[in-house]
C-alpha cells in the first residue's frame, strides 16, 4: 500500500505518476471528466494541451478580494466597497456542519486521496459513458479551489474569467498539476479553508462568512446544520439553487445534502430527517455595495476617497497599480470626516434648497492648519435617478467632479487684495474706481508679456451709483468691480497668479488660471474644495495645506493585517502673517458691514466674501472662522439656469446674490459645525479709513452719510448732501426710482427715492 502523507494523499512523485498513468489509460478523462468525449467537443490532443513539465511549479495565490470598509473620524462605518463580497475567516471561525457539508457533498472522500481522486475519476467516466453527455464531474475539492484562484486572478476581465473556466485539456491539465502542488505545500484543513474563502455563494457572496451574512444574518461560526446545508448545495449552481429567487428548488437541494451527510456518517439519519423538516428561515441582508449607500448623507465624500485613493501616487505608480489594490480590497479606511460637521452641512442645504429645485448647491468644510476635510455635501444626492448626480460638484474633473468647476464671482477678490498687499500695497490703497471703464491696458504678466485690450471690453460695477474713488476696505466689502481690475493693472498679473498657485488655486479641469485682469472677477471655474482650501489660509494666518480626506489605512491580507502609506498634508507659507491678519480684517468687513451681512454668525469671529457671476448663473459664498473654513456653491451644474425670478426652496427670489441663498447656507453649516467648539479671534490689523480730507460723504437708502459725518433723513438726499459738504467728497443716496444727478466737486450725487438699498445702491455678488 502506497505510503500517505500527514495531509491524508499520496506524495508528489506519487502523484505524478498516477497522473501519468491517468493520462494513458484515460485520456481525455483527464479533462476533470466533465466531459463527453473529446471528439464530441471538438478537442485534440495535438495542440491542446501543453506539456506537463512545462507547466510552471508553482502556483500564485493571489490574495482575495475582499470588502472595503470606509469609516468617519470617529472610526463609524460609512460604507463598504467591494468588487466581490468577501470576508476571510479562518477555519475555526467556520461552523463545523459547514466544513462537513460542502465536504459531503462536492468531495466525500477530500480526506482519502490526494489531489486527483482516481476512484472518482473511472466512476465519473462511467457514468459519463452511459449517458452520452456529461453526467458526473470528478474535480476534487482541491482542483476546484485551483480553478477559483484562476478564476480570482482573472478578476472582472471577462476574458481572462473566460480562460479561466474554459473546458479545454490544457487546463484542466495545468489545473490538475496545481492540485498537486497545492496538496503538498498546503494540506487537507488549509486548503479546506480557502475554498470557503473563494468560492462563490451567490447574490454577490462570495466566500463563506459573506453568504452567512447574506442569507441568514449572522456569522459562519453560528451556522446551524439546516443553514450550512443549504449553503453547501449552492455552490454547484449558484443561479438554481439561489434561495431567494427559488425556495423549493434551494430546499430540495439541501435536503440532497443532508442525506448525503448521513451516508457518509457525518450525521445520523435521524439528525438528517429532522433537519429535512426545518423551514429555511432566511433572514437575508441585502448587498449594501459601493459610495451609493455611503449612510449621513456622504456618498460624495466616500466616491471623493475613492478617487483620491486611485489618482495618488502613494498607493501605486500607474492608475492600473492603484485599481488593483483597491479591487483587492481588504482595506479599512479612516478618513476626516466629521460627522457632526456633515451632519450640519446636510441639514443646512435641506433647509435652504429642493431636491426637485432647478438649481444646486455644493458645500465643503475645511480644517484650516491641517486640510483635513471635515465635510462634503450637496442637494442632489449621489444616484441615476430624476434629481439625482454622480458629479461630485465639490471637487475636480480628475477626482469624479465637475469638467470645469464654476466661475467664482467675486469671491476671488481677496487673492488679488493679498497678492498687492503682499506687493507692498497698503490697506488703504485708493483707486478712482468708475462705475464704468474699458479693462486697463496693457497689464504686464508673468511671462515678459503684456495683455492688451485689443477687444477694447469694457468692465461695470453692480450698480450706476456705485464708483469711487474706493479704498480697498470700502471697495472690499461693496466688491467693487472696477477697483480690482485697477488693482491688477498697478501690480501686474503676475503677483495675482504667484499668490493663486501659493493657495493652489486652479481651474475645475487641473488647468492654471489665465493671465488676463478679468480673473479679479472671478470669470473662470474652480471648485468648492479649491476655494474652501484657499480660504483656509487666511484663517490659519498665510499657511495653506492641502486637503486631505483620508487619516489611516489598514489592508487585510489573509488572516495578517498591514498599515498602508497614506497622503500626508503639505503645508507651506503662501503669504505673511501680516498679510493674511490684513485680509482677514477686510472679510470681517464684509460680514460686518458690507454684502455678506446675511451670513454672518454672531458668536465668534468670522469672515467671508460673497459673490455672483454674469447673468446670475452662479453664486457663492466662502467663509472662515479662525479654525474652520467653508465655500458654499449654488447654480446650474449645466450653467443654464439664470437665477432671477425663480423660487429656491420654496423662497422666491427676483435676483439671487451671494448673501442670500449661500450665505444663510454657510451660516447655519457652520453654526452646527462649531457648535460646542473653541471660539478663537482673528489677529485683527486697524485699517484706517481714508484721509478725512479726501473723504466722501455719502448718503445710503437710510440716508447715512458714512464718512462725511452727516445723517440724512430723505431718502438719501440729504444725508448725501450734508456729507458731501462736510466730507468735501460725493454723496451716493439709496436705489430709487429717480436717475442719478451729480454736480462738479463731489458736490451731490444721491437719489431721492432710495428706501431699500445700502451704501451703493442695492446689495452686490
Amino acid at each position: 500500500m502506497p505510503k500517505k502523507r500527514s495531509g491524508g494523499g499520496l506524495s508528489p512523485t506519487q502523484q505524478a505518476a498516477k497522473f501519468l498513468g491517468v493520462s494513458v489509460l484515460a485520456g481525455v478523462v483527464l479533462a476533470g471528466i466533465a466531459l463527453p468525449a473529446a471528439g464530441a467537443l471538438g478537442l485534440a490532443a495535438k495542440g491542446s494541451v501543453q506539456g506537463f513539465d512545462d507547466i510552471p511549479a508553482n502556483l500564485k495565490r493571489p490574495p482575495l478580494s475582499q470588502r472595503t470598509t470606509i469609516l468617519d473620524a470617529q472610526g463609524k462605518q460609512l460604507a463598504q466597497v467591494y468588487s466581490r463580497d468577501r470576508t476571510v475567516v479562518e477555519l475555526k471561525d467556520i461552523s463545523p456542519y459547514m466544513q462537513k457539508a460542502i465536504v459531503a457533498i462536492e468531495d466525500s472522500r477530500f480526506y482519502q486521496h490526494g489531489a486527483i481522486d482516481l476512484k472518482g475519476v473511472l466512476r465519473a467516466l462511467n457514468k459519463n459513458a452511459q449517458s452520452g453527455g456529461v453526467a458526473q464531474g470528478a474535480s476534487t475539492l482541491t482542483q476546484q479551489y485551483v480553478k477559483n484562484v484562476f478564476v480570482e486572478e482573472a478578476g472582472d476581465d471577462p476574458t481572462k474569467v473566460a480562460e479561466a473556466t474554459q473546458q479545454t485539456l490544457g487546463r484542466k491539465i495545468k489545473e490538475l498539476k496545481y492540485a498537486i502542488q497545492v496538496e503538498q505545500d498546503l494540506g487537507k484543513k488549509k486548503i479546506l479553508e480557502n475554498y470557503l474563502n473563494i468560492t462563490f455563494f451567490g447574490e454577490q457572496a462570495y466566500g463563506v462568512e459573506a453568504a452567512s451574512q447574506r442569507y441568514f444574518s449572522q456569522h459562519a461560526k453560528d451556522l446551524t446544520l439546516p443553514q450550512a446545508a443549504l449553503l453547501a448545495g449552492i455552490v454547484q449552481s449558484p443561479s438554481r439553487y439561489d434561495p431567494v429567487n427559488d425556495e423549493a428548488e434551494a430546499t430540495k437541494r439541501r435536503n440532497t445534502v443532508l442525506q448525503r451527510m448521513a451516508e457518509v456518517g457525518d450525521i445520523s439519519q435521524a439528525e438528517a430527517d429532522k433537519a429535512k423538516q426545518a423551514p429555511l428561515e432566511l433572514k437575508v441582508t441585502q448587498p449594501r455595495n459601493g459610495c451609493i449607500t455611503a449612510v449621513k448623507d456622504s456618498s460624495f465624500f466616500c466616491k471623493y476617497v475613492e478617487q483620491v485613493f486611485l489618482t495618488d501616487p502613494v498607493f501605486g505608480k500607474t492608475r492600473a497599480e492603484r485599481a488593483k489594490v483597491w479591487n483587492q480590497g481588504g482595506l479599512t479606511i479612516r478618513t476626516t470626516l466629521d460627522p457632526q460637521a456633515q451632519a450640519s452641512v446636510q441639514a443646512s442645504l435641506k433647509q435652504h434648497i429642493n431636491q426637485s429645485d432647478s438649481v444646486a448647491a455644493a458645500s465643503v468644510l475645511v480644517q484650516p492648519g491641517t486640510g483635513k476635510v471635515l465635510a462634503m455635501g450637496q442637494s442632489k444626492p449621489y444616484g441615476y435617478g430624476k434629481n439625482e448626480t454622480e458629479i461630485n460638484y465639490s471637487v475636480g474633473s480628475d477626482l469624479g467632479g465637475s469638467n470645469f468647476g464654476f466661475p467664482t464671482g467675486s469671491t476671488f477678490k481677496p487673492f488679488v487684495a493679498a497678492a498687492a498687499l503682499e506687493q507692498g500695497k497698503p490697506p488703504t490703497q485708493e483707486y478712482p474706481s468708475p462705475y464704468k471703464m474699458p479693462y486697463p491696458s496693457p497689464v504686464q504678466a508673468c511671462d515678459g508679456k503684456r495683455w492688451t485690450n485689443s477687444e477694447h471690453a469694457d468692465v461695470e460695477n453692480e450698480s450706476t451709483s456705485e464708483h469711487g474713488p474706493y479704498a480697498l476696505k470700502e471697495a472690499m466689502a461693496k466688491s467693487v468691480n472696477t477697483y480690482f481690475v485697477q488693482m491688477i493693472s498697478d501690480i501686474g498679473l503676475c503677483p495675482v497668479v504667484t499668490m493663486t498657485d501659493k493657495l493652489h488655486v486652479v481651474q475645475g479641469n487641473g488647468e492654471k488660471l489665465p493671465q488676463l485682469p478679468a480673473i479679479a472677477l472671478g470669470s473662470k471655474g474652480i471648485t468648492p474644495l479649491t476655494m474652501a482650501s484657499a480660504y483656509a489660509a487666511f484663517a490659519s494666518r498665510g499657511t495653506y495645506c492641502t486637503p486631505v480626506a483620508i487619516e489611516s489605512i489598514t489592508q487585510k491580507v489573509g488572516d495578517q493585517e498591514k498599515p498602508l502609506a497614506v497622503p500626508r498634508t503639505t503645508c507651506t507659507r503662501a503669504m505673511s502673517e501680516k498679510t493674511a491678519d490684513t485680509v482677514n480684517s477686510l472679510l470681517k468687513g464684509v460680514i460686518d458691514s458690507g454684502t455678506g451681512q446675511q451670513a454672518g454668525l454672531s458668536d465668534r469671529d468670522n469672515a467671508g466674501k460673497t459673490g455672483t457671476t454674469d447673468e446670475r448663473k452662479n453664486a457663492w459664498f466662502v467663509g472662515y472662522t479662525p479654525n474652520l473654513s467653508g465655500a458654499v456653491w449654488v447654480g446650474s451644474a449645466t450653467q443654464q439656469v439664470k437665477m432671477t425670478d425663480i423660487r429656491i426652496g420654496g423662497v422666491y427670489h427676483d435676483l439671487v446674490y451671494g448673501a442670500d441663498v449661500p450665505g444663510p447656507i454657510w451660516r447655519d453649516a457652520m453654526t452646527g459645525a462649531l457648535a460646542g467648539k473653541p471660539a478663537p479671534s482673528f489677529n485683527l490689523v486697524d485699517i484706517p479709513d481714508a484721509d478725512k480730507g479726501k473723504d466722501k460723504g455719502k448718503g445710503n437708502g437710510r440716508g447715512r452719510g458714512d464718512n462725511g459725518g452727516g445723517q440724512g433723513d430723505d431718502g438719501g438726499l440729504i444725508g448725501g448732501l450734508f456729507g458731501a459738504l462736510t466730507g468735501g467728497g460725493t454723496g451716493t443716496g439709496g436705489a430709487g426710482p429717480n436717475p442719478t444727478f451729480s454736480a462738479p466737486g463731489g458736490f451731490i450725487q444721491g437719489q431721492t427715492g432710495g428706501t431699500r438699498g445700502n451704501a451703493n445702491g442695492g446689495r452686490h455678488g
